[in-house]
């Protein structure tokens, strides 16, 4: 059954194990092709994977069966998003917001698409050409404007202060400060060349310098030599050094990562840690340090190292993927240290905050593992089977007195006490049925049949919420199946009966025009009917019945042609006169 597959496919989803739940979902779509649930869930399986054109060829698929449902678009947006169709994707979410405004998964996935675009543009635009930009840019100007001695007076005036913070600002607005000689001084400096401020046309200048001048000259040429001294270089030598311990730092990292690959666990860490105290800028240290403690069982120090990581890459503003990865390293020491389920809770909490800094299949994956993990050490601190029993005992007695939904609730506890009790899940079914909630009776009855498929009232149940659903032939096959177990079982043999006699009302036309009319629209919901009409080969086959004897007696002797003619006769399709 599609449903029984799309379940199956949910689990193995949920479990992270995505190759399972695509396998799951494509075993459903066949039965129940037109279900653009299915694609849906077979398209977040691929994006799962990475595999984001079989991702985009499912969201399509799912838009085009259902158009105006706005999961479909999440589904597009996701896809295109994964290829870095990023306009694509921005168009898929502002469709699906125009169905639902207040979707918030839909405003999430906008807004990502949308920067993500706008980071694409500002990469393939040309980078500004600017003469002096890069002179004035970051605080080396400041550093090489101190060192120099004929700029380091200046920095005490702040009126020149305030000038060269406007060029830096701004490198174009250098063209407003271009007469004054200390920019211009300033100028020569960072760029590193003899910059003279040449005369005016209105300066009355000498041919040949006086007595005065030339002894002014002589006095100044020492005072020029120590001018020569080569401070302006101090800054380059400290980014020389800063570049020779960041190779030093990254040849211990490999150093550390080659005793990690042999097991060597405290050489590792001796080399990860030195590469810290050379360069503590890299958080990549500290993360490689924390999974060799990871490794060694030390938690407490993997969960500090990771701790540090995050708070050293705000600081630095590290990439948000390495602050992701500190957060989920921290999350998985914190579930190998899990006793109870209460325990798992701030790794999940963990978990959740490294997938806003960085959507990663990994952390998603610990995230369902830790939630599953959580919620079955809940049902085992909760397991009581003697509790279970007797909350089971109460729903009984609130069932002979008619009271449905105070009996659901003690079947409900009895099943937190014991969820393994078939028992449970069929007087629960019945409780469902005698409410008219026929999907969840049917979902119980189901559940008693998995748990002991020998145990004749879950058959009982199921075939009773398929009759009262009018699923006749479904119904039919449950009480037969049943009978398999248990062949003299009278509610059984009763169900089959009752079955039996609404298919051949129905093969004889004695249905009402409104219960053939009703019947054929429940029909033409079931997906196995529409696949039945959509087969090219048993339209014919329908084709001949009306047209061909002889070629409809070879089809009758054909038992899964008359399998489907049946189907259809049950479903009110087709009536035999």
């Amino acid at each position: 059954m599609a449903d029984e597959a799309k379940a199956k496919g949910n689990a193995a989803y949920s479990a992270g194990d995505y190759t399972a739940a695509i396998t799951h979902f494509t075993e459903a779509i066949n039965l129940a092709p037109t279900n653009h649930v299915l694609y849906s869930n077979r398209s977040a399986s691929y994006a799962s994977l990475h595999k984001y054109s079989d991702a985009l060829s499912d969201a399509k698929k799912t838009v085009e069966l259902k158009p105006d449902w706005v999961k479909g678009y999440s589904r597009l947006g996701s896809a295109h998003h994964g290829l870095g169709h990023f306009d694509d994707a921005v168009s898929a979410y502002k469709k699906g917001l125009e169905i639902d405004p207040n979707n918030a998964a839909l405003k999430e996935g906008l807004a990502e698409s949308q920067s993500a675009a706008a980071r694409a543009a500002r990469a393939r635009a040309p980078p500004p050409t600017n003469l002096f930009g890069d002179a004035f840019s970051g605080p080396q100007m400041w550093a090489k404007l101190t060192a120099d001695p004929s700029t380091r007076a200046f920095m005490q005036q702040p009126d020149f202060v305030n000038m060269m913070q406007e060029i830096q600002k701004n490198p174009s607005n250098l063209n407003l400060y271009l007469k004054d000689q200390r920019v211009m001084q300033a100028l020569g400096v960072l760029l590193n060349v003899k910059l003279q401020g040449g005369a005016s046309e209105d300066d009355d200048m000498p041919d040949f310098p006086s007595e005065r001048t030339r002894s002014a000259e002589a006095a100044a040429e020492p005072q020029k030599k120590e001018e020569k001294k080569p401070e302006p270089m101090e800054v380059r030598e400290e980014e020389k050094e800063a570049r020779k311990r960041k190779a030093e730092a990254l040849k211990e990292k490999e150093a550390g990562n080659a005793a990690y690959k042999k097991k060597d666990f405290d050489t590792a860490i001796q080399h990860y840690t030195k590469a810290m105290e050379i360069d503590d800028e890299d958080i990549s240290y500290l993360l490689n340090r924390a999974a060799t403690y990871l490794e060694m069982g030390q938690y407490d120090e993997c969960i500090e190292d990771c701790d540090k990581a995050v708070e050293k890459g705000r600081e630095v503003r590290a990439d948000f993927k390495m602050i992701a990865k500190a957060l989920t390293r921290k999350g998985t020491a914190i579930v190998k240290t899990a006793k109870t389920s209460k325990d798992y809770e701030p790794a999940i909490e963990i978990f959740q905050k490294a997938l806003t800094e960085h959507r990663n299949p990994d952390t998603l994956k610990k995230l369902n593992d830790a939630e599953k993990a959580k919620k079955d050490l809940e049902q085992q601190e909760y397991f009581d089977p003697k509790l279970a029993d007797e909350e089971r005992e109460k729903g009984n007695e609130f069932f002979k007195q008619q009271k449905y939904p105070e009996a659901i609730g003690h079947y409900t506890e009895s099943l937190r006490r014991n969820p393994k009790d078939p028992k449970a899940y069929s007087n629960r079914a019945a409780c469902y049925t005698k409410l008219g909630a026929m999907p969840e009776g049917l979902k119980d009855a189901e559940k008693c049949i998995e748990l002991d498929p020998t145990f004749s009232k879950g058959y009982t149940r199921k075939g009773a919420v398929q009759f009262f659903m009018r699923e006749y032939d479904k119904a039919l096959e449950t009480y037969q199946e049943g009978l398999k177990h248990d062949p003299g079982n009278q509610d059984l043999l009763d169900g089959v009966r009752r079955c039996v006699e609404q298919i051949n009302k129905a093969s004889r036309g004695d249905l009402s025009a409104d219960e053939l009319k009703e019947r054929q629209a429940k029909g033409m919901q079931d997906p196995e009917i529409q696949n039945i009409l959509s087969d090219p080969v048993m339209r014919q086959v329908l084709v001949d019945f009306q047209e061909n004897p002889k070629a409809a007696q070879e089809h009758s002797k054909n038992p899964m042609v008359m399998a489907k003619i049946q189907k259809l006769v049950s479903a009110g399709i087709v009536q035999i006169k």
